[in-house]
C-alpha cells in the first residue's frame, strides 16, 4: 500500500429494499488531492460517501484510514469526524435558526465553569469568517445569511474540525463565479496541507479546473479512476453515461415561438416589492422560453417569486391571458395557469416524509382543493407516467422520496409543476445539482413544452445552458432589471456587459 494514501475503501456495497445502491465499489484518496467523485443522479455517490460518514452501514466492503492494517467503521457521522472525516453535503444541513457562531461550533461550544462562553465563541467564529474571507458576522442568525454564504458557512465548519479527509459534496452549487473562486483557493490551500479532499459536482468546467483524479461510479458499480489531465471530457460524459451522449447541439435549433403581436400571457407593469425586487415591467409571451440571469443575489429569483406571488407584491399590477389578475396565494396563481419549481428543494419543494407518488400529485390536489379528491388508481397512474417520462431512479411510486438522490427529487418536483397542466411555468435552478445527461433530457422537454404553446421563465447560473434553451433573456443587477437580450446579443459577452 502507498504511502500516501489516506483513506481506502474496498468492496462496498448497499442494498435498499427493491434498490442496489453499491456494488462492489472501491475508492482510493491519497493524502494533498482533490478527486472528483462523478456519475449521474443515483449512481451511487452519495451512498458511498453515507457510508464512509457512518449515516448508513455497508453491507459487505472494508474502509481504510492512512493505510492503517485494521479498517474502521464509522457507526455515526461524530465517530467519522473524530477519526477526521468531514463533510459537506449538497444539501445544507446547518440550523437556519441559530446564529453563524453557532452553527460554526455546534457540539463542540467553547464553555467556562460548565456554561458556554458566548464571548470566546464569537471571537473563535469571527477568526474562521476572517481567515476564509466569508462576508457575515458571528452573531448574525443564519436564516439571514444567503444560501451561498451558508454553504461558505458549512465549508468553514468542516475546515475548522481539522479532517484529514474533506467530502465536499455539490459545495459549489449555489455559488457564483467569484465565490467559487475562493472555495477553489481554500480547497487548493487544504490541499498543500496534506488533506485528501473528494469532490462531488455536475459542473464539468470544475472538475478540470481544481481536481488531480477522477473515479466514476455508474449504477452503483465502479466505471473507472482516472487521472483528470489524462481524460477529456466527452470520455469522461461517456463513461458516466455508458453511452455517447447526443442532444445538446440539437438543443437551440428552435427557442419558442416568435415574438406575435397580442400574445402575451404575463404581463407585469411596475411589479415591485420593498427589499425584494425594485419595481419593472415584464411580458413573457404565449410558447416562449424568457430567462432570467444575473449574479447570484441579482433578484433573479425574487422577480419570478413576486410574478407567482410567492412574495406578495406590494407595488403595481398584473395581468394573466389578457386580464387583471388579483393575486393574494401563490393557488391563485396556480388557478390561473402558472407553476413554479423553487430553486430550494430541500426547503420549499420536496415533502421528505411522503411517497413519490404523493409528492407528484399534492399540488394537483391542492388546485383542485379538499372536495375534490384524487382516487388512489389514478393518482398512481398520473406518478407512473412521470415516473416514466422524467426516468426518475426509484425503486417505486411508495419510496419516501427522501430517499432519493438529489437530481431525482428535482425530477420529482418538476412531474409535480408538470402534472398541474400549466400554461406558465417557472423554473428556478431547475438543472442545478443534475447531471449531464438529464441536464440534456430537461432542456429537451422545456423546449417541447414551449412548442405547445406553454410560456417558460427559466433560471439558470450556467449562462450556455440559458443561450441553448431561451429566446430572450432579462438581466438583472442588484435587485432591478436592467435590460433584455434578444437575437444577436444573446451572447456570452453581451451578458457579461
Amino acid at each position: 500500500m502507498e504511502n500516501n494514501i489516506v483513506l481506502t475503501m474496498r468492496g462496498i456495497s448497499k442494498t435498499f429494499p427493491g434498490v442496489r445502491a453499491l456494488r462492489e465499489v472501491d475508492f482510493t484518496l491519497r493524502c494533498g488531492e482533490i478527486h472528483a467523485l462523478m456519475g449521474e443522479n443515483g449512481a451511487g455517490k452519495s451512498t458511498l460517501l453515507k457510508v464512509l460518514m457512518g449515516i448508513y452501514g455497508a453491507d459487505k466492503g472494508e474502509i481504510r484510514l492512512d493505510g492503517t492494517a485494521e479498517p474502521i467503521v464509522n457507526r455515526s457521522p461524530q465517530e467519522a469526524q473524530a477519526a477526521g472525516i468531514g463533510a459537506v453535503y449538497q444539501e445544507i444541513s446547518l440550523c437556519p435558526n441559530l446564529t453563524v457562531a453557532e452553527n460554526l461550533f455546534i457540539g463542540r461550544e467553547p464553555k467556562k465553569n460548565g456554561f458556554i462562553d458566548w464571548k470566546l465563541m464569537n471571537r473563535k467564529a469571527a477568526d474562521v469568517l476572517e481567515r476564509l474571507d466569508i462576508p457575515a458576522a458571528p452573531q448574525t442568525g443564519l436564516d439571514d445569511c444567503s444560501i451561498a454564504v451558508q454553504q461558505m458557512i458549512a465549508v468553514a465548519r468542516a475546515v475548522d474540525l481539522n479532517s484529514r479527509v474533506l467530502i465536499l459534496d455539490e459545495p459549489t452549487s449555489s455559488l457564483d463565479d467569484e465565490e467559487v473562486a475562493k472555495l477553489f483557493t481554500l480547497m487548493r490551500a487544504l490541499k498543500e496541507k496534506g488533506v485528501g479532499i473528494i469532490f462531488v459536482t455536475h459542473f464539468l468546467d470544475q472538475v478540470y479546473e481544481v481536481t488531480d483524479r477522477v473515479t466514476v461510479l455508474r449504477d452503483g458499480e465502479l466505471v473507472g479512476e482516472y487521472e483528470t489531465k489524462s481524460l477529456d471530457r466527452m470520455s469522461l460524459v461517456t463513461k458516466m453515461l455508458g453511452k455517447d451522449i447526443g442532444g445538446l447541439a440539437e438543443i437551440g435549433a428552435t427557442k419558442g415561438a416568435p415574438r406575435e403581436e397580442g400574445e402575451a400571457f404575463i404581463r407585469a407593469e411596475h411589479l415591485g416589492r420593498k427589499g425584494s425586487v425594485k419595481p419593472f415591467d415584464l411580458t413573457v409571451d404565449k410558447g416562449e422560453v424568457i430567462g432570467f440571469t444575473g449574479l447570484l443575489g441579482s433578484g433573479r429569483s425574487e422577480l419570478v417569486r413576486a410574478v407567482y406571488c410567492a412574495d406578495r407584491p406590494d407595488t403595481g399590477s398584473l395581468s394573466v391571458a389578457g386580464k387583471r389578475a388579483n393575486l393574494h396565494t401563490p393557488l391563485d396563481a396556480m388557478a390561473l395557469g402558472m407553476a413554479y419549481l423553487p430553486e430550494d428543494r430541500k426547503r420549499d419543494g420536496i415533502l421528505g416524509d411522503l411517497s413519490v407518488r404523493e409528492n407528484i400529485i399534492v399540488a394537483l390536489q391542492a388546485k383542485l382543493g379538499a372536495h375534490r379528491p384524487i382516487g388512489r388508481r389514478k393518482a398512481e397512474e398520473f406518478a407512473d407516467r412521470y415516473i416514466d417520462l422524467l426516468q426518475i431512479k426509484t425503486a417505486d411510486r411508495e419510496t419516501p422520496v427522501k430517499s432519493l438522490s438529489g437530481g431525482n427529487q428535482q425530477k420529482v418536483i418538476l412531474a409535480r409543476m408538470l402534472l398541474t397542466d400549466p400554461k406558465f411555468l417557472i423554473l428556478d435552478e431547475p438543472t442545478r445539482g443534475i447531471d449531464i445527461g438529464t441536464k440534456t433530457e430537461i432542456q429537451k422537454l422545456v423546449l417541447k413544452l414551449a412548442s405547445e404553446g406553454i410560456s417558460v421563465a427559466f433560471i439558470s447560473s450556467e449562462i450556455e445552458e440559458m443561450l441553448r434553451t431561451c429566446s430572450r433573456l432579462v438581466v438583472m443587477r442588484d435587485r432591478e432589471k436592467i435590460g433584455e437580450l434578444t437575437g444577436v446579443e444573446l451572447n456570452q459577452d453581451s451578458i457579461m456587459k
